[in-house]
């Protein structure tokens, strides 16, 4: 009987360890992880995020719609950290780590710069806690673009590309 208890607690502490160790490894997500980062002008820029995929859906305007808050991403907020002070878009943007939010529109975005970085989507947003806002235009690719990604240029221009939409905005 003794023996029978303590297999079942083995077994059930391996469930557990192997649960937990499978919920960590976030690669094997529908929406895996990546994180993209540069030095530009002796600033280190890095910005974390998940890349969803497209999957045969309308991405703007359907799956996110326009004039709505997205977490620019899946899973957990996406997070941009500047090294130093910086301008985006020519507007001041202090030294740090931020959640980095857009709202999509058809022809212009909102790009938002937010205190708060480590949540799980834009569940917890909250406009108060923005840093910074910027306007920026939106443009249509020829070519779809099957998983989210973000880029960051030599320039330090940062580029977010899905679908058949793409949309750009300085750091410098």
């Amino acid at each position: 009987m003794k023996v029978l208890r303590v297999a079942s607690l083995f077994a059930f502490g391996l469930l557990i360890a192997f649960s937990g160790s499978a919920q960590k490894d976030k690669s094997k997500r529908p929406s895996p992880p990546a994180q993209v980062s540069k030095e530009v002008n002796g600033t280190k820029i890095t910005i974390d995020y998940s890349r969803p995929s497209k999957k045969g859906r309308e991405i703007f305007g359907g799956l996110e719609q326009y004039g709505k808050v997205w977490r620019t991403g899946a899973n957990e907020t996406t997070w941009i950290e500047v090294s130093k002070d910086v301008e985006v878009e020519g507007e001041k943007l202090p030294a740090g780590k931020y959640g980095l939010f857009t709202v999509p529109g058809k022809d212009e975005w909102t790009i938002i710069f937010n205190t708060k970085w480590d949540g799980w989507g834009a569940y917890e947003y909250k406009e108060a806690d923005d840093v910074l806002r910027v306007k920026v235009n939106s443009a249509s690719t020829d070519e779809v673009v099957e998983m989210f990604t973000i880029d960051i240029e030599d320039s330090g221009d940062v580029i977010f590309a899905w679908d058949q939409t793409k949309v750009e905005f300085s750091i410098r």
